[in-house]
């Protein structure tokens, strides 16, 4: 047997050389000016992308059968995608509005739990000030949410919930002919917590899965081969405009009101944020080697997190690397504000982001279930000046204690994303 045996070689092998082409053109997106022209940073560029790529035909191909539905975790430490949380777990399975899922598990206990039954992707599905749809698996508009403290669960955390048909169950959420997938968060704050465990199946599912056909392929390829360029091409721009530090300044994070892009920020923003569950804000920042950056707001008692970013988006190391902070793991000033440092190397106090050694990149900080973020004020100063530009008793950490804390860092994030 041979090429040309079969009535879809030609179809088959086209489409794939098309997938590669635009998988080439893809790489030339890492040499775009925003991202430095750093060693690092180049070949962060290049990981983002091959870590995408491992995921791609997951999306396309694997998962894509709404009638056999499955769960893909489409961020962890290995794959990062769109601005994503260093502490929070997504996962997502393709699902249409014309069928009836039950998924079952247990909670967890991560402090902030939403399972959001998605529609159509909209031009508007993050306010109406957005530029323009943003590219697969994203631009999908939240219909209806569960939040966990609406989740119904037995002693032991486990829980039975029915997606679409006719209300029945404990917990239960409707679906509309334009539903095309379930979108699934877990946002962590103590080391502590445990991850929830999920299935899901279509009620009535009696048979295997067909095998996938020619045509099922070749749409496979070309939905991968546009993923995979896209999460290069949009990225920081989607965010930024095309100058990535267009709107306002680097090193600062919008004021109230405006979002990231400099604009006014919507109701239309507000309200599905709010829908959501959190309210969100990015900086760009850039840092050269001798730099510290200072981030100080006033502590609050909600839920917030603070994730450091490279240029793409893609959050910076955090198995390995203190790059994210949330309330139980943050020290306070006597002063009642929280500073957190970014420096490449490390300070020697408790709050340090350790930026890689890159030289730009984003940051995100989220607040949950509120309506309001604070007021997040930024400095730059010389790394080796650091200490006085800090109230004489921020907390500071021996090498010791910064192995300890790696090392709890370490131990959280593998038992919370299975690796």
């Amino acid at each position: 047997m041979a090429y040309g045996d079969s009535p879809f070689d030609k179809e088959l092998k086209t489409n794939w050389a098309q997938f590669c082409d635009r998988l080439k053109a893809a790489g030339d997106r890492v040499f775009k000016d925003v991202n430095p022209g750093t060693a690092l940073q180049r070949v962060d560029g290049f990981r983002y992308l091959t870590q995408n790529l491992s995921q791609a035909f997951d999306l396309a191909l694997e998962t894509k059968n709404t009638q056999y539905p499955a769960f893909q975790v489409f961020c962890s430490p290995t794959r990062k995608l769109g601005s994503d949380n260093a502490d929070c777990i997504y996962i997502q399975a393709w699902v249409d509005g014309n069928s009836v899922y039950k998924v079952s598990g247990n909670r967890g206990t991560a402090r902030f739990w939403n399972l959001a039954v998605q529609g159509p992707r909209r031009s508007d599905a993050y306010g109406s000030g957005a530029k323009r749809i943003l590219h697969e698996p994203f631009g999908d508009f939240p219909e209806t949410n569960l939040f966990g403290h609406e989740l119904k669960t037995n002693w032991d955390g486990s829980f039975e919930l029915y997606i679409g048909g006719e209300k029945q169950g404990q917990n239960w959420l409707p679906t509309t002919t334009g539903t095309r997938k379930l979108f699934l968060r877990q946002c962590f704050d103590s080391w502590d917590e445990e991850p929830a465990e999920y299935s899901i199946e279509r009620i009535g599912m009696a048979t295997p899965r067909p095998i996938p056909t020619p045509a099922e392929m070749i749409e496979a390829m070309k939905w991968a081969g546009d993923f995979c360029y896209n999460v290069v091409d949009y990225w920081p721009e989607w965010n930024w405009g095309d100058n990535a530090s267009r709107g306002h300044a680097p090193n600062a994070f919008p004021a109230p009101g405006i979002g990231s892009d400099g604009g006014a920020r919507t109701n239309s923003s507000a309200t599905l944020d709010k829908r959501r569950g959190r309210q969100i804000t990015q900086m760009w920042w850039t840092l050269k080697d001798h730099e510290a950056l200072i981030l100080e707001f006033d502590d609050y008692d909600e839920f917030w997190m603070c994730t450091a970013e490279a240029v793409f988006g893609n959050s910076l190391d955090y198995l390995y690397r203190p790059i994210s902070y949330t309330p139980s793991r943050t020290a306070v000033d006597s002063d009642g504000k929280v500073r957190l440092v970014m420096t490449k190397d490390d300070p020697g106090f408790a709050n340090w982001i350790d930026n890689q050694g890159y030289n730009a990149g984003s940051m995100t900080f989220r607040s949950f279930m509120t309506d309001d973020l604070p007021q997040l004020r930024t400095k730059i100063v010389n790394a080796a000046d650091l200490a006085r530009h800090l109230p004489a008793d921020t907390k500071k950490i021996t090498q010791e204690e910064r192995v300890v804390q790696l090392h709890r860092r370490f131990d959280a994030i593998r038992r919370r994303c299975r690796v």
